[in-house]
């Protein structure tokens, strides 16, 4: 079938959109289910030493994908989108079977998985880079905006869909969170290498080196660097007055610069700057950046507020605490898949502008929204709030991507899609990091003074409880993400829970913990969304002024190409 058979571009649009699910369904699903994993292999995630087990297991697919998008959009471009699309398919699968025999436990186990989950990211960079341009191949200008918004949609719900599956199936079996993905993968590896064809232009050239290792060394060093900033140093409550954190950021910034240096000069740049003159491009990747961030620092904060604190609060056990906080997000994937295909859709008609400005406006309105509520509050309030949220960024992503897409030229479709999913992967590796340090900032303040008051009111002496509070607060936030109560691994080494006139019962019951936390939670709430509602209101100005733009007439272009002995 080819490129004008009126069943392909349906073909290319229910392949990559099960692509795109795949990855970003797996980029959410060990989140939620990191308490499961670690007690399959026997680790416990809050000691200190196995903390940078428990970060790398969240950042390694993230930061595998964000680093080699951009390569895999250009050899896309080079040696077609449909071959790279499908290898990335097929080391999408093998991964997601070694990691369902991981065969270890303890440390063991969790580097068998950390490894596993790099090479994943690697096949789900592969599937990432090339799937909008695949479809912007095989869709026609004017139904561009419909497909790509299913596409986009896809992913960002899949991030959401991840929370609730994997919920479910860590109540079942910690193994099973890696299972769901092998028959999906076996699928769309057989469907995409019978049914998908390379229509697109390629752009023949040589690989760019020193661009590619100069921006994955420049990136992973910035992503680590923040990474590890979540973690204490000293007397500080994080690490940013680390030695090794600065140097990493400071030094991946500095790679990260002589990388634009070179794509500036290269005859064929493997991230192509002059895409951003583009005023479309440009200012359309940064409200996508802004979005990405912003959705990221939502989805972990959403987590935290409700395993640690709203769901114990109203007499859920902590043990089901993720499967039940992945079932309340519903409205907010509700929100994605109502919204997508019909802003989508319309803003083919009518352009992307006025869909994208809106949707980051009303996502700036829902997090302000989310700084007004208790902490403690009614469900059916947070519902319509999430909801809208959800609605405000389906609104935004599809004539957000249709309007990138559609700015480029036919030959570089390819590298502008791995472009725009860099920035989409690395906007969900850096919201990690910066949301949840602004969140250690915000409880490093009150925490303390809660903690201790709050331990000697249950009888607990001044001593101990000063030692508990004077802890660093990371540890009571991964506790609340992880949807554990730390009170009793606080105190029961030490015997203090043995101790008579202290209240065992109440320490270690379900509501002492989230009472004690939701006080100086709530004050890094503020600092969490406020920041974020700018970041959405930073990216709706932009989304205005990227304006409509207008799809390159691709018979031109290859006439111009052509004369030009291109």
């Amino acid at each position: 079938m080819d490129k004008d058979h009126p069943r392909y571009k349906w073909v290319a649009l229910s392949n990559t959109t099960l692509g795109m699910l795949m990855v970003t369904i797996n980029s959410s699903i060990v989140i939620i289910s990191l308490p499961a994993i670690f007690r399959g292999i026997g680790l416990n995630p809050l000691s200190p030493g196995n903390v940078s087990y428990l970060l790398w297991l969240l950042m390694g697919f993230l930061l595998a994908s964000a680093v080699l998008v951009v390569l895999f959009g250009r050899l896309g471009d080079m040696y077609g989108r449909v071959r790279i699309y499908n290898l990335g398919f097929v080391v999408f699968t093998v991964s997601a079977i070694a990691l369902s025999l991981d065969p270890f436990t303890h440390g063991g186990g969790a580097m068998w998985l950390i490894v596993w989950r790099v090479i994943q990211g690697v096949g789900g960079a592969m599937l990432m880079a090339n799937s909008a341009a695949i479809l912007t191949d095989a869709f026609p200008v004017q139904r561009r905006g419909f497909a790509l918004g299913i596409n986009q949609v896809a992913a960002v719900a899949g991030s959401f869909l991840g929370l609730v599956i994997g919920g479910v199936l860590s109540e079942w079996d910690w193994k099973a969170v890696f299972w769901v993905s092998v028959p999906f993968g076996i699928l769309g590896t057989v469907w995409s290498y019978r049914s998908l064809h390379d229509f697109g232009e390629r752009t023949p050239g040589s690989l760019d080196l020193p661009g590619t290792l100069t921006f994955a060394l420049g990136l992973t060093a910035l992503l680590t660097g923040i990474t590890y900033g979540i973690q204490p140093y000293g007397d500080s409550a994080t690490g940013w007055t680390n030695p090794w954190v600065l140097a990493s950021v400071i030094g991946g910034l500095a790679l990260l610069a002589v990388f634009c240096w070179i794509e500036s000069r290269v005859a064929k740049p493997m991230f192509d700057l002059s895409l951003f003159r583009n005023r479309a491009f440009g200012l359309g990747n940064l409200a996508g950046l802004m979005s990405s961030i912003g959705r990221g620092g939502l989805q972990f904060m959403l987590i935290v507020w409700l395993q640690g604190i709203w769901l114990p609060l109203h007499g859920y056990d902590f043990e089901q605490t993720p499967l039940w906080a992945g079932i309340y997000l519903l409205p907010l994937t509700v929100g994605f898949l109502a919204a997508g295909p019909i802003s989508g859709w319309l803003s083919d008609r009518y352009g992307p502008r006025p869909f994208a400005t809106a949707g980051m406006l009303v996502t700036a309105a829902t997090f302000v929204l989310l700084v007004v509520i208790p902490v403690d509050f009614n469900y059916w309030v947070f519902a319509g709030i999430v909801l809208l949220n959800g609605i405000g960024s389906g609104m935004f992503a599809s004539p957000n991507t249709a309007a990138v897409m559609n700015a480029v030229p036919a030959a570089q479709r390819g590298v502008a899609s791995g472009m725009r999913a860099t920035l989409f992967n690395g906007g969900m590796a850096l919201s990690m990091g910066l949301f949840f340090s602004l969140m250690i900032l915000g409880l490093s303040g009150p925490l303390p003074d809660a903690m201790s008051s709050g331990l000697q009111e249950q009888g607990v002496s001044a001593p101990v409880a000063e030692h508990a509070a004077g802890l660093p607060p990371v540890g009571s936030l991964l506790a609340a993400f992880l949807g554990y109560n730390p009170i009793e691994e606080l105190l029961g080494a030490g015997g203090t829970l043995d101790q008579p006139g202290v209240h065992t019962e109440v320490l270690t019951g379900q509501e002492f913990f989230p009472h004690l936390i939701s006080g100086p939670f709530h004050s890094g709430l503020v600092v969490v969304f406020l920041g974020a509602a700018i970041m959405m209101l930073i990216g709706a100005v932009a989304s205005w002024f990227a304006g409509n733009g207008s799809a390159p007439d691709e018979a031109d272009e290859l006439r111009a190409a052509d004369r030009a002995g291109i």
